[in-house]
Parts: C-alpha cells; sequence; structure tokens
C-alpha cells in the first residue's frame, strides 16, 4: 500500500509535463489506481484499487477557477507542458484560467480527464507508456 511520502516523492521528480508519463508508472507501480487533482488549491485525493484513499492537503494559494471553460486553452495548455514549456505552477494558472476544476488520472486505463466546475469533460487523453 501507498504512503503520502512516497506519492510527494514520485511527485518531486517531476519537473516539467514531458515527465508525467514516468512519474504514472512509479505511482501505478506503488498501487494507486486513481487520483483527483484539485486545481484550485493543488489538493489531491489518492485511491488504491480496494478503495483506500489519502488526502493530500493544498499544496499551493487558491486559483479562481474560470466560470467559462475553454477547450481550446485547455488543450493549448496540456500540449506546451507536455512539451516541456512551463512548469506545474504555470499550468495549473493556465487550466485554471481555462475552466477546469479538477483532472482524474486512471493508471488501470491510463488516461487523464479534465472536467469543469459543472463536471462536464473537457478533455480525456490517454497517458503514454512512456516519454512523450
Amino acid at each position: 500500500m501507498f504512503t503520502l511520502e512516497e506519492l510527494k516523492a514520485a511527485h518531486a521528480r517531476v519537473k516539467t509535463g514531458a515527465d508525467f508519463p514516468n512519474y504514472i508508472q512509479e505511482i501505478k507501480k506503488l498501487g494507486l489506481a486513481t487520483y483527483e487533482f484539485i486545481v484550485s488549491d493543488g489538493s489531491t485525493n489518492y485511491y488504491s484499487q480496494g478503495g483506500y484513499c489519502i488526502k493530500g492537503e493544498a499544496i499551493y494559494p487558491a486559483l479562481r477557477i474560470a466560470k467559462a471553460s475553454s477547450i481550446q486553452d485547455v488543450e493549448h495548455a496540456i500540449s506546451i507542458h507536455q512539451q516541456g514549456q512551463t512548469d506545474f505552477m504555470t499550468f495549473c494558472k493556465q487550466v485554471a484560467d481555462a475552466g477546469v476544476e479538477k483532472w482524474i488520472i486512471d493508471t488501470n486505463n491510463m488516461l487523464c480527464t479534465y472536467l469543469d466546475c459543472s463536471g462536464t469533460i473537457l478533455i480525456a487523453e490517454p497517458i503514454p507508456e512512456g516519454a512523450y
């Protein structure tokens, strides 16, 4: 079973979006099934296959989530982040401005789903098994 410290240590090795696929492989090996990242404050809920849950605290000051969402702006933020052009905090600010309330990572199906405040899926994209 994973611990919050193990998950934080794995995340600390992520410098840009280009590092994300390797991070997902690492946390999957720890037994993580899914996690929800809350964009407004950076808190995360981590879930195992059996429903075990660890809640992570807020990691940055509150961001305002735009009421109107823009799929194009989310796509652009993801694209440049995956290319390593932005750091994590910049990415969070960009997706907040684009109306993303949270994203959900599903390590079983290797899928990252971005949702707005009404729960509408803006983008669901496959997570590569290796680097972008």
